[in-house]
């Protein structure tokens, strides 16, 4: 934790005291995970992706994917110089090996897309007219999601949840094809798998649920990270918060620009609302379906602010 700049509070190495406890709650809300100084898989992940620097390795189109914040820097960079590298999430994916090679080719470099030495040294070279330029992934997704239909009709919406919700998901699957959509309903505790199975499919939006049995809240997360943050997914979130929140009658705990890996993996617009106590969400199961269908057909007509 030290080398990415937190203070342990003086423990010693090798001991996981209080100071590295806070350490990792200071790490885990910057890098928009669950703050509980708990050092498990994601957060773990999140600390070796912290440690690449553009330079340190090759990057290339691989699977499994290459991650970290080289990368998103990488595509910071590109999106920044008008090479659209799709939105700023530090996986080196399809659209990020498509503007390397666009950029490359138009260094003059071979158009390998593979960000070596070469490259890096003429992507530092380029700089940007504009102090803060807005990321070219940003305005692309706006421009598309203003252009599309404003209506539900032949949109495929991913619902997806871990657990406990079945019911919920039938019950809202049910009415958004009566509204003329179609769904793609997911119950599967791995939401990186979920998220896979979204984007395979082509999705247009993605809305995950999570029981937070103990909790009286609703909360609504979508993706943010990197100096991005997804237009359509914030403007769901938002929609959701307001439906969902006011339905159930829980406790509104409001938005929030999250990194969690299904926002992160998911390559369209999405949103993980959380939401509990069980006994209110079983209770008031209708009305939260009810609100949910709102949300989304919401979303549809006015897609981003």
């Amino acid at each position: 934790m030290q080398r990415l700049g937190y203070s342990t509070g003086g423990d010693p190495n090798g001991s996981l005291g209080i100071g590295t406890t806070q350490a990792i709650r200071e790490f885990q809300l910057a890098r928009g995970l669950r703050v509980d100084g708990l050092c498990g898989f994601q957060t773990w992940s999140a600390i070796v992706e912290a440690g690449y620097h553009l330079g340190d390795r090759y990057l290339y189109r691989k699977a499994p994917m290459f991650r970290g914040d080289d990368v998103a820097d990488l595509q910071r960079r590109l999106n920044t110089l008008g090479f659209d590298a799709g939105r700023v999430d530090g996986i080196f994916g399809d659209h990020t090996a498509i503007a390397l090679g666009d950029f490359q080719r138009n260094a003059g470099i071979v158009p390998d897309k593979i960000l070596g030495p070469t490259t890096i040294a003429e992507l530092l070279r380029m700089q940007p007219r504009q102090q803060e330029p807005e990321l070219v992934a940003l305005v692309r997704d706006r421009e598309r999601l203003r252009s599309e239909s404003p209506t539900l009709s032949g949109k495929l919406i991913a619902i997806a949840e871990e657990g406990g919700l079945g019911a919920v998901i039938a019950a809202t699957s049910r009415r958004l094809t009566q509204a003329g959509g179609r769904v793609l309903a997911l119950q599967d505790p791995s939401n990186s798998r979920s998220a896979a199975t979204a984007n395979a499919a082509n999705a247009h939006a993605y809305l995950g649920l999570r029981l937070d049995p103990n909790h009286d809240r609703c909360t609504s997360a979508f993706y943010s990270g990197y100096s991005y943050e997804s237009p359509g997914g914030k403007r769901l979130a938002q929609l959701v918060q307001q439906n969902v929140a006011e339905a159930v009658g829980a406790r509104d705990t409001g938005i929030h620009g999250m990194s969690l890996p299904v926002l992160r993996e998911t390559r369209m617009p999405a949103v993980l609302c959380e939401i509990g106590p069980a006994e209110v969400v079983v209770e008031r199961s209708a009305e939260l379906s009810a609100s949910l269908t709102r949300a989304i057909q919401a979303w549809v007509i006015t897609p981003c602010d």
